[in-house]
């Protein structure tokens, strides 16, 4: 059986990272520029984060490919080396995870950046290849299973679903970004999500990224309630961004974040991390909670 699925299984609660972008501008990573570049340009700085989050406790590394589909890589340096970036992320990823034993890879796939028919330029059929074409490179670079994370219209997550699911049998995590409360930006709901992806087969499901705790924990409640005992998934930011001159912080501590981790498993979360503004600290405060 699947590695994931077999700690799934057995009732384990795992941890998963925290923030890649806000944790790079830290850095060097600028406005603009993007992180699927610094696979190739600065991947001492991605395997030393990745490093960190495993230090810290956690039993999931995302790789740094949230962005590394062929449209959304369009304009980056590296454009024409697609199925390059996404294999060169998930080794960076596995030799961070070497550093403890047991550590995943998950393979991160955001939206496309382009809305899709009828609201966008992007046909289904678009969508449908530049998703497998990600999913195909991840598998092939052996991640351990694939996120879907901060979409927020079902008709996108259609298509990566679908797309993923025609080159690869792992394990599909789906992740929703609700930014308008317990909405989408689309007008998603929690219920909706749950409906649509529990039937498809998804491994987990929930959400990241979003606004305040507060909002995430009401998420978390929703799907809980639309499908009782569902294991579910769940790395808010931490807190809402604040900005200081050019400098973006989030005021949500370390301890804040544990103790809602602990809401979110009680309400039936099996993975619990962090988003936005989620450093290596936040991570272990929430991995010394959850793991008692």
């Amino acid at each position: 059986m699947n590695k994931f699925l077999e700690r799934l299984n057995s009732g384990e609660i795992l941890v998963a990272d925290g923030a890649t972008g806000t944790n790079l501008q830290k850095v060097g990573l600028l406005g603009g520029m993007h992180t699927e570049d610094w696979v190739f340009d600065h991947p001492e700085k991605i395997l030393d984060l990745e490093k960190a989050f495993v230090a810290a406790g956690s039993d999931i590394i995302l790789t740094c490919t949230f962005g590394g589909t062929f449209p959304r890589m369009k304009g980056a340096k590296h454009f024409d080396d697609v199925d390059g970036i996404n294999k060169r992320a998930v080794k960076l990823a596995r030799e961070a995870a070497s550093t403890r034993d047991g550590v995943l890879v998950a393979g991160s796939i955001g939206p496309i950046g382009q809305l899709l028919k009828p609201y966008g330029p992007i046909t289904h059929e678009e969508a449908f290849a530049a998703f497998a074409q990600q999913a195909r490179s991840l598998a092939e670079g052996g991640v351990d299973l694939i996120v879907l994370e901060t979409h927020f219209a079902l008709e996108e997550v259609n298509a990566a679903f679908e797309g993923t699911r025609s080159v690869t049998d792992l394990p599909i995590v789906v992740s929703f970004g609700y930014d308008r409360g317990t909405r989408t930006m689309m007008g998603v709901k929690p219920t909706d999500v749950m409906k649509k992806y529990k039937a498809l087969g998804a491994a987990l499901i929930g959400a990241n990224c979003g606004t305040t705790l507060e909002n995430m924990e009401a998420i978390i409640k929703e799907y809980a309630a639309a499908e009782s005992g569902f294991p579910l998934w769940a790395k808010p930011n931490a807190g809402m961004p604040r900005l200081e001159g050019t400098e973006t912080s989030y005021d949500v501590t370390p301890e804040e974040m544990a103790k809602y981790a602990k809401k979110f498993v009680a309400l039936g979360a099996r993975v619990v991390g962090g988003c936005c503004g989620s450093t290596p600290e936040h991570i272990a405060a929430i991995a010394k909670a959850v793991k008692k």
